[in-house]
């Protein structure tokens, strides 16, 4: 009796790698032992098994999916690069809030790829900052969305722009009166260089921060009871870099511009052309930049 075809594909790991690595075409027998790190003794069996379900076919001593294998493999790919992001760290994914994410870039979460997840020790709780700092002094542009604002975000800032280092951050009504209210003069000398963009987003904001430079994507999320455990994950492939544009974008078009240092009321949602316009140019400039 035949192996239901979900056991052929991935009960075995063997089987799972031996077909999408034959998404891409043919591939003679030598080769595929020598990706996937086997010994013909031991691969053999399961490509018979690929065969009598009609998933593969063998042309001399090289092998290549069917038309049926073709259809199920494209479709086997995103689901294997999904599982391969949250199987980097179940734990810390499924103990995350994720429902910030719009629903169209969480289908699309297979984009981080591989990332770290980083929880540094008490007496190092500043070092991922520093490492995503140091990136970014070395970039042409930061773009994040956050809640909170390190206690020396000034001289951090500072350090960025005399980098010339282009800065969008979007931050929430409460973040915004209390720079308003306690860091009045810090914010005000950021406002008025040309290199600092800030934006209000009038909603909830159910993470603690996520940031992108050139090279890292970081995302700082809460847990489920809402408290942020000093886990951070970390990313560096440029389709997560993308992804990273994509959520920005997400809670950009909602955002209204902080141009001077007054308090106003976001539930007005008043948006005049200028702001309009100004929106567009940043969603432009992310664009032309991925």
């Amino acid at each position: 009796m035949k192996k239901p075809l979900l056991d052929v594909i991935f009960a075995s790991d063997k089987r799972n790698s031996a077909l999408l690595l034959l998404q891409d075409g043919p591939k003679e027998m030598e080769f595929i032992l020598g990706a996937l790190n086997t010994t013909r003794q031991s691969l053999l069996p399961q490509i018979r098994i690929l065969e009598e379900h009609q998933l593969v076919s063998k042309i001399d001593d090289s092998y290549m999916l069917t038309k049926i294998g073709e259809l199920i493999v494209e479709k086997m790919v995103p689901l294997s690069n999904t599982i391969e992001v949250f199987d980097s760290d179940i734990d810390y994914w499924g103990s995350r809030k994720l429902d910030f994410i719009p629903s169209y870039l969480l289908q699309q979460i297979k984009e981080l790829g591989k990332c770290d997840t980083v929880n540094p020790p008490f007496g190092e709780i500043h070092y991922l900052l520093t490492r995503f700092q140091e990136a970014s002094t070395r970039s042409k542009s930061l773009f994040g969305v956050t809640t909170f604002f390190h206690p020396n975000f000034q001289i951090l800032f500072s350090e960025l722009i005399q980098n010339k280092v282009s800065i969008y951050t979007i931050i929430t009504p409460e973040l915004h009166d209390k720079l308003v209210t306690q860091h009045h003069e810090e914010f005000k000398g950021l406002l008025e260089n040309y290199l600092f963009h800030a934006y209000e987003y009038p909603g909830q904001l159910e993470f603690l921060s996520f940031a992108f430079n050139d090279n890292y994507l970081l995302l700082s999320l809460l847990n489920k009871e809402g408290d942020f455990d000093n886990k951070h994950h970390i990313c560096s492939s440029k389709s997560a870099l993308d992804w990273g544009k994509e959520l920005f974008e997400y809670y950009l078009k909602d955002s209204t511009p902080i141009t001077e240092l007054q308090q106003y009321s976001s539930q007005e949602n008043i948006f005049n052309y200028k702001d309009t316009c100004k929106r567009k140019t940043i969603l432009n400039q992310i664009k032309k930049k991925g």
